[in-house]
Order: C-alpha cells, then sequence, then structure tokens
C-alpha cells in the first residue's frame, strides 16, 4: 500500500515538474496573478489521475490485494470473538438457569 502511495505521488510530482516547465517556457498558459501554483497543482492532478490509472495498475492491484486480505482477517478475528463471547453468554445463562 505504502509502495503504491510513494508512486501516485511521484507520478504526480513528475506531472508538477512538467506542467511547471511548459508554463515556464509559456507552452501552457499561466494563472491569473498569483494562482500559477494553483493551477499548476490542479493541472497536474488532472493529468496525473489518469496515467495513474494506466501505468500504476500492477501496485493498485497487489494493493487492493493487501486491503482485501486485512479486510478478511479483521472478519475472521470478529467471528471468532463474537462466537467465544456467545458461548461465554449461553454458558452464564445456563448457569442462572
Amino acid at each position: 500500500m505504502l509502495r503504491y502511495s510513494l508512486l501516485r505521488l511521484g507520478l504526480f510530482a513528475g506531472s508538477f515538474a512538467v506542467i511547471w516547465g511548459l508554463v515556464y517556457i509559456h507552452v501552457l498558459p499561466a494563472g491569473l496573478g498569483d494562482s500559477n501554483l494553483f493551477w499548476v497543482m490542479l493541472l497536474a492532478l488532472v493529468i496525473s489521475g489518469p496515467l495513474s490509472y494506466v501505468l500504476l495498475r500492477g501496485p493498485r492491484e497487489a494493493a487492493s490485494v493487501q486491503v482485501s486480505q486485512r479486510v478478511e482477517r479483521a472478519k475472521r478475528n470478529f467471528d471468532a470473538t463474537a462466537s467465544h463471547e456467545d458461548a461465554a453468554d449461553d454458558a452464564a445463562r445456563a448457569a442462572q438457569g
């Protein structure tokens, strides 16, 4: 999961650098007034999103497997704890009545 996040961040940083360079050499328009940084960040976000969807398919699927394994393990632990509590509750009720 950390690997995928770092790759996403790297792709965003790379997109930001390329777009900043294109704005600097006037290939892309600059923002209005002091909004140039915001404009470049927004454009980098819009461009890096679809790129990460295509280029980072493998790491994203690996992260998805890790997350689903954690969820399944948590479900198993919850079910085991719940059944243990149910057994203890049943034993306590049987002892009372």
